[in-house]
């Protein structure tokens, strides 16, 4: 299934583009997943959503990206309610890559980069030149050039990953939005995924918000880590202030130490025995 990444925001302008809730409450059903949350995203950061499964990550980042409306309160982006805009204009300043997406069978890498496009074509929808440059663009900086007439399906699972980032580039706005972005990779393209992420925030002044499954991936890549529990925020901060011995036993109800990496001089954690 293909979701909407589509933005038109000049990254590294000088305006600042807010990004916050204001007491959003969302429930599936009868069932409440998220309760009269309040959360600022850090402008160009990486800021990573941490929790213990079913806590609601995930349904805070698709609230945020409008793909899910909340029952109560409200997401603002520029001091705009995004339910409340017309979706064209959202999706010119949001995206979101969800766990897993899926190309249509057959499609080729810049094919799916392309798609990027979509939300600046003009008329009957062709490519410009300057569409042209920006895929092209993107796919050098993901280093996907070489396979860009390779079906996508044919990629192995980093190549894979890599391929629905640059199209996220290509949509050139200072947000995106990933759904535990490393899902199902080896350690050596998680690494490269999320080394790939961290190159656009500090090169590019990307906003990156992500839900992170890895506790020491969430240490080592992002500024600002927001711990959920239950649908609401438990502490966020720094990676320093928020891995705590209180916040693994209340968050994730386990036991761990704490060390310093020697080569990041960021937080570690080793879970030992769960409570």
């Amino acid at each position: 299934m293909l979701i909407g990444f589509y933005w038109n925001i000049h990254v590294g302008r000088s305006e600042i583009i807010p990004l916050y809730t204001e007491n959003i409450t969302v429930q599936y059903q009868n069932h409440l997943v998220v309760d009269q949350l309040n959360l600022q995203i850090p402008i160009e950061k990486v800021t990573a959503i941490i929790g213990a499964n079913g806590c609601g990550k995930s349904t805070i980042l698709k609230t945020l990206a409008r793909i899910l409306e909340p029952t109560a309160g409200a997401v603002f982006l520029d001091g705009k309610q995004i339910h409340k805009e017309p979706t064209r204009n959202i999706a010119k300043q949001l995206a979101i890559l969800p766990q897993l997406p899926e190309a249509p069978e057959g499609t080729t890498v810049k094919e799916l980069v392309s798609f990027g496009r979509f939300p600046h074509r003009k008329g009957f929808g062709y490519l410009s030149k300057h569409d042209q440059h920006i895929i092209e663009e993107s796919l050098e900086k993901t280093h996907l050039t070489e396979f860009k007439d390779k079906p996508v399906h044919q990629l192995s699972g980093g190549q894979r990953q890599r391929a629905w980032i640059a199209m996220a580039i290509t949509q050139e706005t200072p947000y995106l939005l990933l759904d535990e972005p490393t899902t199902y990779l080896d350690i050596a393209h998680q690494l490269e995924v999320l080394s790939l992420i961290q190159q656009l925030n500090k090169e590019e002044k990307r906003t990156i918000i992500m839900v992170v499954h890895d506790l020491n991936h969430a240490a080592r890549y992002a500024d600002h880590i927001v711990a959920v529990k239950k649908g609401q925020i438990y502490t966020e901060g720094t990676p320093s202030d928020v891995l705590t011995h209180d916040m693994l036993k209340d968050v994730f109800e386990v036991k761990a130490n704490i060390m310093i990496e020697p080569h990041t001089g960021l937080p570690t954690c080793i879970p030992y025995e769960k409570i």
